[in-house]
């Protein structure tokens, strides 16, 4: 019985360890959250008006782009996954890594080669593990990234696009990213950067949403300079608008897991308590019986 009552005190204490651990965990998570939003907060104008710009510029013009172009047969799809470079926060990983497997197979299924760019810890061992190949992968800033390494996707996805197939080229460029949402929903959202799906403007109404009309554009010397120009720009603050959405639901995601792991520490310290509690009950009533037995032995 002393055993048992010592096996739930160490059971107890491991709980209380774990629940400091975790506690702290989400504590540091919930401050770095703020900062992660602030970053998305100031990103996501200007993120929006250069594809509003680009949309504009693409619906007013005839001119055969690239960036709008879409090709007559699509044969090489290049697939960037961004991932977290540490776990502990939930189904954050597996949930954005699993949509970009069924994304792979909807584009196999259409019959075009998948090639993968991956960005985080996480996703380079998953693909490791399996002995899955990457073109290129990036590494040690899913935290906190940096517009530089932005830039440094961008101009790879970019070099691959302008590439025939026949070139180890790509024909379009989807993104797979964990969306925040608030801090208790994030999900996985997949978009398709090149090449830009154009929505036409409404010739009746001239609006592409209540109150808001597309700009006329006047192009001195041309259009494609225009486009040429921004095409760089629209996909650097794309992928860094994603990635910062990455790291802000990284963080929302640690929070809530620790959350969740400190409450069950709880739960666990008041289960071994119960029971450490009925195991010392039941070694005093055993005490009593035995102190009874000799008492009663005596008298006989």
């Amino acid at each position: 019985m002393g055993a048992q009552l010592r096996e739930y005190k160490q059971k107890i204490s491991s709980a209380q360890t774990t629940k400091k651990i975790t506690k702290a965990m989400e504590l540091i998570a919930a401050s770095r959250i703020q900062k992660a939003m602030a970053r998305v907060r100031a990103s996501s104008p200007f993120s929006r008006a250069v594809t509003r710009a680009v949309s504009a510029v693409a619906t007013y013009t005839t001119i055969d782009h690239p960036l709008t172009r879409e090709p007559e047969k699509v044969t090489r799809s290049a697939v960037l996954l961004l991932t977290s470079d540490r776990g502990l926060a939930g189904a954050f990983n597996s949930q954005v890594i699993k949509e970009t497997l069924e994304l792979a197979e909807l584009l196999r299924s259409e019959g075009k080669e998948v090639v993968f760019y991956l960005f985080g810890r996480k996703a380079v061992g998953y693909f490791q593990f399996r002995q899955m190949v990457a073109a290129e992968e990036w590494t040690g800033e899913a935290d906190t990234p940096s517009f530089e390494t932005a830039k440094q996707i961008s101009d790879a996805l970019l070099q691959a696009y302008e590439l025939d197939a026949s070139e180890e080229g790509v024909d379009e460029i989807h993104v797979v990213y964990n969306r925040f949402v608030s801090m208790m929903v994030q999900e996985a959202e997949s978009i398709r950067l090149l090449p830009l799906e154009v929505v036409e403007a409404d010739e009746t109404a001239g609006e592409t949403s209540p109150g808001e009309t597309y700009p006329l554009y006047e192009f001195e010397p041309e259009a494609s300079d225009v486009l040429d120009a921004l095409l760089p720009v629209y996909i650097q603050s794309r992928i860094f608008n994603a990635l910062l959405q990455s790291a802000a639901a990284k963080q929302a995601a640690t929070q809530k897991a620790m959350k969740a792991a400190s409450d069950n520490a709880d739960n666990l310290i008041t289960d071994y308590t119960r029971l450490r509690n009925n195991a010392r009950q039941a070694e005093i009533t055993q005490q009593i019986a035995e102190i009874v037995g000799g008492a009663d032995a005596l008298a006989s």
